[in-house]
């Protein structure tokens, strides 16, 4: 099945169309038929790192923050993406589970893209939990443990390949793991590794580099995580030098307000979760990307933590141009706390 045949089926599980797919809009708007998330469901590791194909939508995805041997700052994502056609699972093309994966390198001034289409069934995508293993085409996250994985993918001009470990525990977002997207109730199970420690090796068109950093997986699915009036996410994984770390998102709706959620981590792992409202991020200048304006620095807050800072680009072109385009890219922090992070933000059209 050719990419452009996937991406079809892919949209229409998603229940979405070509005008609007940028946005994200719907996303799992219909889940008849697919279990839904409920709260306080514990985890059960190792098992739910592997797949879920009882529910509509799932993701494993890894950012890293990175510095080069050359002293420059440099970023990463490898994302795999599972869409269900039904709340089943079968060998062969007769497999309902359609994967999707993104890859990312960002420099200071360059930024490379990457995207991979399959069906399930064939072998061809998937992930085991034990030993964990998830892949797409040569696409690569895999080791003894989603603690300690070996990370590759690679593009036309650019490819890596890194070792992540991670001596901490994985941390339950929201409500133990059960993460509110919006007022009307939609949710996720979602639960994060923000504590790897990262080297490795990039691929540019200059040669090869060796890197030393952090990275920072999330883990989601859902069969509903938008409510309808909904149109895009601002989300911001910020790991502070002090050792804790930060997770927060603004979700959009079409009367203006946002929806937001944040964790706080402290850097022993221990959790903190905040409701609506707790966590602002403020645009404060926009760049021209990809013919739109997007928003390149933020004031981020979360003032029951003395939290006041202001997150930069590295590189404010850094647009995902995939057949679901966004922006994804490294920061920087400075403020009451300084860091490294990363942002995505989605539905801007």
């Amino acid at each position: 099945m050719n990419a452009r045949a996937c991406l079809l089926i892919l949209m229409l599980s998603f229940g979405l169309s070509a005008a609007h797919a940028q946005g994200f809009a719907g996303l799992g708007s219909d889940a008849e038929g697919f279990s839904i998330p409920a709260p306080g469901t514990p985890f059960d590791f190792p098992r739910d790192h592997g797949s879920h194909p009882d529910y509509r939508i799932e993701w494993w995805y890894v950012t890293a923050t990175l510095t080069g041997e050359d002293g420059r700052d440099y970023g990463v994502q490898w994302t795999l993406f599972r869409s269900a056609l039904a709340p089943t699972e079968s060998a062969g093309l007769d497999s309902p589970q359609i994967w999707m994966g993104h890859a990312g390198l960002t420099t200071p001034d360059a930024h490379y893209v990457a995207e991979r289409f399959a069906r399930g069934g064939i072998g061809q995508a998937g992930v085991v939990a034990t030993p964990f293993s998830a892949w797409i085409d040569e696409w690569t996250l895999e080791g003894p443990t989603l603690n300690q994985v070996n990370m590759r993918a690679q593009g036309t001009d650019f490819a890596y390949d890194l070792d992540l470990i991670s001596d901490r525990p994985f941390v339950p977002q929201g409500a133990d793991g059960y993460s509110v997207k919006s007022r009307e109730g939609q949710a996720s199970y979602y639960y994060s590794q923000p504590f790897y420690t990262v080297t490795g090796t990039l691929t540019l068109p200059d040669g090869p580099l060796r890197v030393t950093g952090n990275a920072w997986l999330d883990r989601e699915w859902s069969s509903q995580p938008l409510s309808e009036n909904q149109t895009g996410w601002d989300w911001f994984s910020l790991a502070f030098d002090d050792g804790d770390r930060l997770m927060g998102f603004l979700l959009r709706e079409t009367d203006g307000t946002t929806y937001s959620s944040a964790t706080w981590i402290s850097a022993d792992g221990t959790p903190e979760p905040f409701a609506d409202g707790a966590f602002a991020a403020t645009p404060l200048e926009q760049a021209l990307v990809a013919g739109r304006q997007i928003p390149v620095r933020w004031q981020v807050t979360l003032p029951e933590r003395g939290l006041d800072v202001t997150v930069t680009a590295l590189n404010p072109q850094s647009w995902m141009a995939t057949s679901f385009a966004y922006w994804e890219g490294p920061i920087r922090v400075e403020g009451t706390h300084t860091g490294r992070g990363y942002l995505e933000m989605t539905g801007y059209d």
